[in-house]
C-alpha cells in the first residue's frame, strides 16, 4: 500500500485514544488527496496575485517551492504554469506534492516493524524500546527510520523519513506513518 510521508509519534502515556481519533480524523478530512495535490480556489481578496505570492502567503516555503518548481508540480487550472503567473478570482491552484525525494541519506535495513495498521494513507508501528528512531553515530544501521527506509523501498515510495519528534531509544510508543 501506498502511504504519505509524514510521521506523528503517539505517546501511549500522554494521548488518550480520543485524541489519537481526532487527530487521524482531522488528518483524512484535511484537503489534501490521496494522490497527493493541495488545491486551491483563488478568492477575490488573492485577485491579481502572482503564484508565488499566493503561495507563499499560504505558509508554502521557499524551499517547497523550489522543489515544487524543479519538479513542475505547480498548476493553475489544470495546465502547468510558472510561479510568476498571475491569479484571479475562481481559478485553481493546485501543487502536486508526490514528486520523488531524495531519502538517501537513510540507510535501509531489513528491521522487523511491528505495523498495527496500514491503508493508502497511514502505516500505524509500534515502537518498541531499544530501538532509536533517527539514525545516528551509535544507530546508523539499526533505528527505525532505517526499517521504515527499507519498507519505502520495497513498495516504490520515494519520500523522506520525517518523523515530528525525537523520543529516547528505550521509549516505546505507537507511531504513524502518514
Amino acid at each position: 500500500m501506498f502511504f504519505k510521508k509524514f510521521l506523528l509519534i503517539f505517546s501511549t502515556k500522554h494521548c488518550n485514544l480520543a485524541m489519537k481519533n481526532l487527530l487521524c480524523y482531522n488528518l483524512l478530512n484535511y484537503s489534501l488527496e490521496v494522490s497527493m495535490n493541495l488545491n486551491f480556489t483563488i478568492q477575490s481578496e488573492d485577485n491579481n496575485k502572482s503564484i508565488k505570492e499566493f503561495l507563499k502567503q499560504n505558509n508554502v516555503s521557499a524551499r517547497l517551492l523550489f522543489k515544487l518548481r524543479k519538479n513542475n508540480c505547480i498548476f493553475c487550472n489544470g495546465s502547468s504554469c510558472e510561479v510568476s503567473q498571475t491569479i484571479f478570482t475562481g481559478d485553481q491552484v493546485t501543487i502536486d506534492l508526490n514528486y520523488p525525494e531524495d531519502n538517501s541519506n537513510v540507510v535501509p535495513a531489513d528491521i522487523s516493524l511491528d505495523i498495527i495498521y496500514e491503508d493508502d494513507h497511514f502505516l500505524v508501528i509500534n515502537k518498541g524500546s531499544n530501538i532509536a528512531i533517527h539514525p545516528s553515530m551509535l544507530h546508523y544501521s539499526n533505528s527505525l527510520s532505517n526499517g521504515v527506509k527499507f519498507y519505502f523501498d520495497k513498495i516504490g515510495l520515494f519520500k523522506k523519513i520525517r518523523p515530528v519528534n525525537r523520543l529516547d531509544r528505550d521509549t516505546s510508543r505507537v507511531g504513524c506513518v502518514c
